[in-house]
């Protein structure tokens, strides 16, 4: 009877252990089943969360660049020389008449004095032609008074002799000489009155060759006396300096690049956009510029058919009155307005969203405090929005942070 009562005892044990493991499995498996259903937790500091809105959007399309200046002015080095002196630097605002960079130039000062004595030597030789064409014309006038005087004596001889002749005084043949003697002397002082005339023209035009040489000498002085000037290089326009590469001491070339000058009154924003979404902009638009010191609205003037880097360079008028302080080459966000959306459904883009696909974002319970996966069908981007065109309504709230090693194996969440 002992053995028997034992092995009864030994079965009940066995019988016991298997009962108290099935409760354990069945406590594992409910517990699991609510951790399931519950989801893991969430501190709400940790999330971004977003309601969902409807209203009107402005589809944009965003992208960063630089200020630039609407007038540019490039400073050249107009002949060879060698940097003396650096006077401002980039960034210094300037006026049309600042002098920035001193060049120097000994040759020129050099050719300047020589052309300058080749003038003086060629203003003394017009002096001494004029001195000789004096001498000239006076001795030419002197002998045309010689054959004047010659020609009226000859004249009166000969109407003296002419009433001689007839009252037999005078021989017919001593009054014909006196007649061949007149006409002789006429042609000659006709002869020296016109050399004297041709002398003043000779005298006119050697004078005229002289002055031609003297105002060719002229230009190479003014023209040394240019390239002396030009040795201090300055700004042309009032503006700001934006590059400088050159270095005291420095060798520079003719037409080699001193600086550069850019305006401050006229800017425009240079953006560059992705070439994906470059085709929604056309000229016109609006647009707004963030300039770090404020919001300026813009408009589209210019998109460049060139494409670098996968992306497109578009160009932005902006106005004339600006917010303190914006100057050129200063870094730049900006938003092209490309369309105007009435009663769009919208919410700010969740992380590594893109547009027109669907994704499984958690949507929150105000009241339960969970959040559970749903599926939101997106469409366009709207700068940092974007629509919502299925999937979830309006005023409900979506965690739009990267939850993704959660969503892949929580169908819900809890947040604290």
């Amino acid at each position: 009877m002992d053995i028997a009562k034992t092995t009864n005892t030994k079965a009940l044990a066995v019988w016991q252990k298997l009962i108290l493991a099935s409760a354990v499995i069945v406590i594992i498996g409910v517990i699991y089943q609510q951790s399931n259903e519950s989801g893991v937790s969430v501190s709400r500091s940790n999330i971004i969360v977003e309601t969902v809105k409807q209203s009107a959007l402005d589809i944009t399309v965003t992208g960063y660049g630089e200020l630039k200046s609407a007038q540019q002015q490039l400073l050249t080095a107009k002949s060879a020389a060698t940097v003396k002196a650096i006077l401002l630097k980039p960034g210094a605002i300037v006026s049309s008449d600042s002098v920035i960079v001193q060049l120097a130039n000994p040759e020129l000062d050099q050719q300047l004095q020589s052309a300058e004595q080749e003038l003086n030597k060629l203003n003394a030789n017009l002096r001494q032609i004029k001195l000789n064409n004096t001498r000239e014309l006076l001795n030419e006038r002197s002998h045309v008074a010689q054959s004047y005087a010659a020609y009226e004596n000859a004249k009166l001889k000969l109407k003296a002799e002419k009433a001689l002749v007839e009252q037999g005084i005078v021989s017919t043949l001593n009054y014909q000489r006196s007649v061949l003697d007149e006409q002789q002397l006429s042609q000659q002082l006709a002869i020296a009155k016109q050399r004297a005339e041709q002398l003043k023209e000779v005298h006119k035009e050697a004078q005229s060759i002289q002055l031609e040489q003297i105002k060719q000498q002229q230009g190479i002085v003014v023209m040394s006396q240019t390239k002396l000037t030009n040795l201090s290089i300055k700004a042309g326009i009032n503006g700001v300096l934006q590059r400088l590469p050159v270095e005291l001491g420095q060798s520079v070339n003719a037409g080699q690049e001193i600086a550069l000058i850019g305006s401050v009154d006229g800017l425009i924003a240079l953006i560059q956009v992705p070439q994906n979404q470059v085709d929604d902009i056309s000229l016109g638009q609006v647009a707004q510029v963030d300039t770090r010191r404020g919001i300026v609205d813009a408009r589209v003037t210019r998109i460049s058919p060139v494409v670098v880097n996968n992306t497109v360079e578009v160009e932005l008028a902006l106005p004339k009155i600006l917010p303190e302080n914006v100057r050129p080459q200063l870094s730049v966000d900006a938003n092209i307005i490309v369309a105007k959306l009435a009663n769009v459904t919208f919410i700010e883009r969740p992380a590594n969203v893109k547009p027109y696909t669907e994704v499984a974002l958690y949507q929150l319970n105000p009241i339960s405090g969970d959040a559970s996966l749903v599926k939101v069908k997106f469409g366009r981007l709207a700068g940092r929005y974007i629509e919502v065109l299925s999937g979830v309504a309006a005023d409900k709230q979506l965690v739009i942070s990267d939850l993704a090693n959660l969503t892949q194996t929580n169908q819900t969440i809890h947040i604290n």
